[in-house]
């Protein structure tokens, strides 16, 4: 007899994120918490817009592989947190459809508080560390 594996929140999350210690323990930690079934992760804005640039392309999209959430980095090289979104925006359906992000962040400059909490796309702005009480309290809210 198996144990029975917990329901999970997502099917799909994503980390964007060029620390690669952060996003390995941001990875566990999701991991953990069986906050998502599938985790994909990314050193910049622009090879995540790539790969949703790619998943768009497929005419046989399998909609689970689109993230539902989105942990976003502001402070990468290449392409930041500020362009990704930009450039995000302009994914369009179905791709910009569905997942919500959130800011993971060291940045505590009130301004960028203010100016990415008025981005429809963005469900909260957090400080890093991401916490195992956070991912809880996601867990519990509505989708």
């Amino acid at each position: 007899m198996t144990a029975k594996k917990p329901k999970t929140k997502y099917k799909t999350a994503m980390l964007i994120d060029d620390n690669e210690i952060d996003n390995f323990i941001n990875q566990k930690m999701i991991e953990s918490t069986n906050f998502a079934e599938r985790i994909y992760v990314n050193t910049n804005g622009k090879s995540a817009l790539e790969f949703m640039e790619n998943l768009k392309k497929n005419k046989e999209l399998d909609e689970d592989l689109i993230p539902e959430i989105i942990f976003l980095d502001l402070n990468m090289p290449i392409m930041d947190g500020f362009q990704f979104l930009q450039e995000f925006e302009k994914l369009g359906k179905p791709i910009t459809g569905k997942p919500r992000i959130v800011i993971l962040t060291t940045s505590i400059n009130p301004a960028d508080r203010i100016f990415l909490t008025k981005n429809k796309y963005v469900l909260k702005f957090i400080n890093k560390p991401l916490t195992q009480a956070f991912l809880d309290k996601i867990m519990n809210t509505a989708a």
